[in-house]
């Protein structure tokens, strides 16, 4: 155990204790509840964690003798929560919280299911406010006849009530320790790695609690109750360009998840109707409440929907209100507690405000989210580690890519999640070929600045002329162009069976068109193994359709026509 504190948890070391069965030969078979200490629960959550990270089955050592899991559960969901207390690095706790999201992503195991559902169950929205607590009843009439028996049941176990409370109160807890953590984070100068880290794999836990429904039922209006992506979107951390570039994806997938269009009670599927009713609904009762107890909000309560629910509208009208006001109107809406008379708010002005407008903008359904996005991946996606990594990824970070679990909340969030999958795949596969071309290409700067080629490849090509021909408008409802032609002009003096390939490109084939600004001088050997965009000073890449070859005369050459070949350049135009 000692090894693994004293090597910071290093992977190689964990992989030769994994390689020598150290769990099921030594850790689960002692232990016990006497036995039970801080390096030994750390040695068991590592060695689980490294199973999952080698894709073998991590649960049948558990299953061979539970009598003690529920003991060590409850002693990690103990030092998930008190961690410093006991003298655990953040590093450590980031273990533990990692343990927790393979429980959380097991639920089909019985033995893990059987601790984890007490956690994630109807008891736990005592942690709602009062006011919120009987809104969320009030929409569904049957929950209050089982919240009535739940408190009741509650007061009867009067021995066992702070273990009941603890497990019912734990993620609320774990998110308001997750918040201490991320405002500790200054905006600029150095940051401890440790606490981003812990953030990154804190937010992925709660993406994979809101991606499964039976665990998504009661905690979405906990994480929606503690205004969790709120807070994260203010945070100093999402302004830290380098350091949470990551956390800021991850936290887009937070925000798609938790308004996921889906009826968290019921499981079904939620129509475009329907979101737009629910979407009216929080408009008009904000509208309502500023009718009725705001007389300087008179001009926003009576105003058409489309005229206040977009961002801009809705900061133009709350934006000049104080922060007491700001609190009174969310406090009205069950979203934060009542302020007392004659007392300040707490909150600051911009938490206030990004409360109530994120809430009430107009949303982007997910079919238009997916018309917005570019047919082909661009330089910004292709060299982007964390949602396209590398061929030698070790699993030991996290990723902001979706995960293909058992369960899916609906058909169409399984076949999202396929989609990307598979269009990350391909931009991989791209990347390969894009990265082996250019290196080949060797791209390097001219003593003049400009940029010349040191190699060649077979189907890479120097562009002699480009020039955009039409840009047509946009269709009705769109913002972005419906056609951009452009004709290309590439020399083609070359082998006679590298020509016959490039005459071979057909209407509808797809071809990559790539700018390069090299900085290195002349000569300079490529290293493969460091970064690429920076030794080749790659700018920009972008995806094109070919539409034809044009003749001398400017002409699109119709297939299967014989016409003679130009000798040496080859005009093509794209889309």
């Amino acid at each position: 155990m000692q090894i693994l504190f004293d090597y910071r948890f290093a992977i190689r070391k964990i992989m030769l204790l994994e390689f020598s069965q150290y769990l099921e030969n030594y850790l689960w078979v002692n232990y016990s509840p006497e036995v039970s200490s801080n390096g030994y629960l750390m040695s068991i959550c590592c060695m689980v964690n490294e199973k999952f990270r080698e894709n073998v089955p991590a649960w049948e050592v558990f299953k061979k003798n539970p009598s003690h899991f529920p003991y060590f559960f409850k002693c990690v969901m103990d030092a998930c929560l008190t961690g410093e207390e006991l003298g655990l690095s953040l590093r450590e706790q980031t273990v533990l919280l990692v343990f927790l999201d393979h429980c959380f992503n097991s639920l089909e195991v019985d033995l893990i299911r059987e601790q984890v559902q007490q956690l994630i169950s109807l008891p736990m929205w005592m942690c709602l406010l009062p006011s919120r607590l009987q809104h969320e009843l009030k929409k569904v009439p049957k929950l209050q006849k089982f919240w009535n028996l739940i408190k009741k049941n509650y007061e009867k176990m009067e021995p066992k009530s702070a273990e009941a409370k603890m497990e019912r109160t734990f993620l609320c807890a774990l998110i308001k320790k997750f918040l201490v953590v991320l405002m500790s984070i200054p905006p600029s100068g150095s940051v401890d790695m440790e606490k981003v880290h812990y953030c990154e794999r804190f937010i992925e836990l709660m993406i994979d609690l809101e991606a499964l429904l039976p665990t998504r039922r009661w905690f979405n209006t906990v994480l929606d109750d503690a205004h969790l992506v709120v807070n994260c979107h203010l945070s100093s951390l999402t302004q830290r360009e380098k350091e949470g570039h990551l956390f800021c994806q991850l936290l887009d997938m937070l925000k798609f998840y938790t308004g996921f269009e889906i009826n968290d009670q019921t499981g079904n599927a939620l129509t475009e109707k329907e979101m737009t009713n629910i979407h009216y609904d929080r408009i008009t009762s904000l509208q309502r409440a500023a009718f009725a107890h705001f007389p300087e909000l008179q001009d926003f309560a009576l105003s058409n929907v489309a005229a206040v629910d977009t961002r801009q509208s809705l900061t133009k009208h709350f934006g000049h209100l104080s922060p007491n006001t700001l609190h009174r109107v969310a406090s009205y809406l069950c979203l934060l507690p009542e302020l007392p008379e004659e007392q300040d708010t707490s909150y600051d002005k911009e938490l206030l405000l990004e409360l109530l407008v994120s809430r009430h903008e107009r949303r982007i359904s997910q079919i238009e989210q997916l018309n917005q996005m570019p047919l082909y991946p661009t330089e910004k996606i292709i060299w982007d580690e964390n949602i396209v990594p590398t061929e030698y990824y070790s699993g030991e970070g996290c990723l902001a890519l979706p995960k293909l679990n058992l369960q899916f909340l609906t058909l169409h969030d399984y076949l999202l999640r396929n989609f990307n999958l598979f269009r990350l795949e391909s931009t991989y596969e791209i990347r390969q070929d894009i990265e082996d071309i250019v290196f080949r290409m060797k791209p390097w700067q001219s003593e003049y600045g400009g940029v010349v080629f040191g190699g060649w490849a077979r189907m890479a090509q120097t562009i002699v002329s480009f020039s955009i021909v039409e840009v047509a408008k946009p269709n009705i409802g769109e913002n972005w162009p419906a056609r951009v032609r452009a004709d290309v002009t590439v020399n083609l003096n070359v082998q006679e069976h590298i020509k016959n390939e490039w005459e071979g490109l057909r209407k509808h084939d797809v071809c990559f068109l790539i700018t390069v600004r090299p900085n290195l001088p002349y000569g300079t050997r490529f290293d493969r193994r460091q970064p690429f965009v920076e030794q080749t000073g790659l700018v920009y890449v972008r995806g094109c359709e070919v539409q034809g070859m044009l003749d001398d005369k400017g002409r699109v050459i119709e297939e299967g026509r014989s016409f003679p070949a130009p000798y040496c350049e080859k005009h093509c135009t794209f889309q």
